[in-house]
């Protein structure tokens, strides 16, 4: 039994995908970690195969082309395997980045654990620019579609994601707590007097915090308001409606959702090199590359259990846990003829079991 019928057997009880498509996700997940990139070219010539590499890349775009993909099963997939206890820190926010005169904009909202927001749901802006009210609403639903019992601690969003019917959403409807930061031009008012928020904060000095006493009217809406001075002079100002004295270290954790994007582009799995156009392509690559994720970060929590990650001398850790999981990895698909013990070890943690 090769080790590609191996990862597929490990996968196939948890997606319920007809078996080609599964086989066809282990070839890739192998392909991906020796390659280092989703560009498809590169990808085809890593197939564990006897298929010439034309045929392999021929092979990856019926996938991406074709296959209907269940996005809410892999949804849950991902919070089951990364067995991510409620409740849960939900982040949101957007990644853009051009090919040529093609622009890919990316409206995701993740779950946050250990430093990173996995992927959950995601859709695929055929516009520039930021997401609208109507968008960033739909996308709250349909996470609660597809998990109708979650537990939310809180949701983090940076200074696009404000707006009076936004707001009322959360506040009324969803009625799910947020940390949400707010522009410095943007205008507070106490019932007496509205001020822009640089003015309301500007005694503040580098790495001082203030939580303002009463509520602010924003965007229609009162709530509490906390800011601290950043290193560079700015303010980071957030707004919440409730436990505001927790509002600037919880949205701390919404960094989570950028060091996502880190692993998934720059960082690990190279997503700017596919020179794909069509966002439903884009969407499935995704949906893969959340798998391939999820093995990395689970085998680099192993590992860092086992011998942990050394602390360079700023106190920063030399390598971060998915970047851990990923090199590991790499290294064994790359030698998976020598390192079979090491393979087999590995498919536990593309387990739920």
């Amino acid at each position: 039994m090769n080790q590609v019928t191996r990862i597929q057997q490990t996968l196939q009880p948890h997606l319920g995908w007809h078996g080609a498509r599964v086989s066809f996700l282990a070839l890739f997940l192998v392909a991906v970690f020796r390659v280092k990139t989703v560009n498809l070219s590169e990808l085809a010539t890593a197939f564990i195969s006897t298929a010439q590499p034309e045929s392999n890349y021929k092979r990856l775009q019926r996938f991406l082309g074709g296959f209907e993909l269940d996005y809410y099963t892999l949804a849950r997939f991902v919070v089951s395997l990364m067995d991510i206890p409620q409740p849960w820190v939900l982040s949101v926010d957007r990644t853009t980045w051009e090919f040529g005169g093609w622009v890919h904009n990316i409206l995701m909202l993740g779950v946050v654990h250990n430093g990173v927001a996995f992927p959950l749901l995601w859709w695929m802006l055929d516009k520039k620019g930021n997401s609208n009210t109507d968008e960033r609403i739909d996308l709250l639903k349909e996470f609660f579609e597809v998990f109708p019992t979650a537990q939310v601690e809180y949701l983090s969003a940076d200074r696009e994601f404000v707006g009076q019917d936004w707001f009322e959403y959360l506040l009324k409807q969803a009625r799910v707590e947020f940390r949400i930061r707010i522009r410095e031009s943007d205008r507070l008012d106490d019932g007496r007097h509205t001020l822009k928020a640089r003015v309301v904060f500007s005694s503040l000095g580098v790495g001082q915090q203030q939580v303002l006493r009463h509520r602010r009217r924003i965007w229609g809406h009162w709530v509490y308001v906390s800011a601290l001075r950043l290193e560079d002079g700015k303010l980071l100002i957030v707004v919440t409606h409730h436990r505001p004295h927790q509002a600037i270290a919880d949205y701390a954790k919404r960094w989570a959702i950028e060091t996502l994007f880190g692993c998934l582009k720059s960082r690990g799995f190279c997503l700017e090199a596919t020179h794909l156009k069509d966002s439903e392509r884009l969407s499935r690559m995704i949906a893969l590359l959340t798998i391939a994720l999820c093995w990395a970060f689970r085998t680099g929590e192993w590992l860092s259990q086992q011998k942990p990650i050394k602390l360079k001398k700023h106190g920063r850790k030399a390598k971060s846990i998915f970047r851990y999981g990923f090199d590991y990895l790499r290294q064994i698909l790359l030698n998976i003829e020598l390192l079979t013990d090491e393979f087999f070890h590995s498919l536990q943690f593309l387990s739920c079991t």
